[in-house]
């Protein structure tokens, strides 16, 4: 049985503990507020882009311009985007876990190639330990996140596809949806999908006059599309991180809490049996003496 020494060093350690979570939960507010921000900024550039490039798209861009073109897939590259640290509940767990089926039933059961490329220390911690084929991991990313990393890595991505390292590109990320709601979104990057609109290229176009011409602003444009899709993962992966901190800290803080009641409790509980007990001896050592 625990003695009240123990009980009140156990409350006082889940105090500190309660204290510690209160903290992290305000940092991954405040973080989550500038992150949403972000996130909220970039979807509408994202969104306007891929309009311009459905109104400059023709049936000749889709024969002729590499990047929209759909080879065979033999080899495939797993972008998977994960925390750098834990203490987010669920949210590298349900990646990891999508990582793993994806690869087990969309690629080795199909007798497909694939190569991963982690974004995140978790991610990357869990796949080379467990054999899998990492082609590169970038780590530390997320603490001074910018548009440069989505750059380099979307120039990776191209080069190796455009060199035919691998077919076709996913991503596999957490979409932010509200402060209680992350969605696992797995993500065709490359070749470029074709949406309801550009398979409908024929049917409207509108008569633009272009300057310098239509095929230059296109080949311009698309490349940007791509870095801004890039920046849009990890900006949504990064609001979506500090969303399940922020909701993990604050349930680890309720826990301590009700802990600590529970802790109370027990303790006066001890408390009053002890002292109970030493009246119950008082009075029976004096009862004896009158006795004899």
């Amino acid at each position: 049985m625990a003695t009240l020494r123990d009980i009140k060093q156990r409350i006082k350690g889940v105090k500190s503990t309660e204290k510690i979570t209160k903290a992290m939960k305000m940092v991954a507010a405040a973080k989550l507020r500038r992150s949403q921000e972000a996130i909220l900024n970039a979807r509408p550039y994202a969104k306007k882009i891929q309009n311009l490039i459905n109104d400059l798209i023709t049936e000749d861009d889709l024969l002729t311009n590499p990047l929209f073109f759909q080879k065979q897939v033999k080899n495939i590259a797993v972008v998977v985007i994960t925390a750098d640290r834990g203490l987010c509940g669920a949210f590298n767990t349900n990646i990891i876990r999508e990582a793993n089926r994806y690869i087990e039933e969309e690629i080795l059961n199909v007798n497909l190639n694939y190569n991963l490329f982690c974004v995140g220390k978790k991610g990357k911690d869990y796949f080379t330990k467990r054999n899998y084929i990492v082609k590169d991991s970038f780590v530390g990313i997320f603490s001074s996140l910018n548009f440069s990393f989505a750059q380099r890595l979307s120039t990776r991505l191209i080069d190796g596809f455009l060199r035919g390292e691998f077919d076709k590109v996913i991503v596999i990320f957490n979409e932010f949806k509200s402060i209680i709601q992350q969605k696992i979104v797995v993500e065709q990057y490359l070749p470029i999908p074709l949406n309801a609109t550009q398979d409908k290229i024929l049917i409207s176009k509108k008569n633009y006059i272009y300057e310098p011409d239509r095929k230059s602003i296109f080949e311009y444009v698309v490349p940007k599309s791509l870095n801004s899709q890039m920046w849009r993962y990890l900006l949504e992966s990064n609001a979506a991180e500090f969303a399940a901190r922020m909701t993990a800290m604050d349930n680890a803080t309720t826990n301590a809490k009700e802990l600590i009641r529970t802790l109370n409790l027990k303790y006066n509980k001890e408390r009053q049996a002890s002292i109970t007990k030493e009246i119950l001896e008082i009075v029976s050592g004096a009862n004896a003496l009158k006795s004899n």
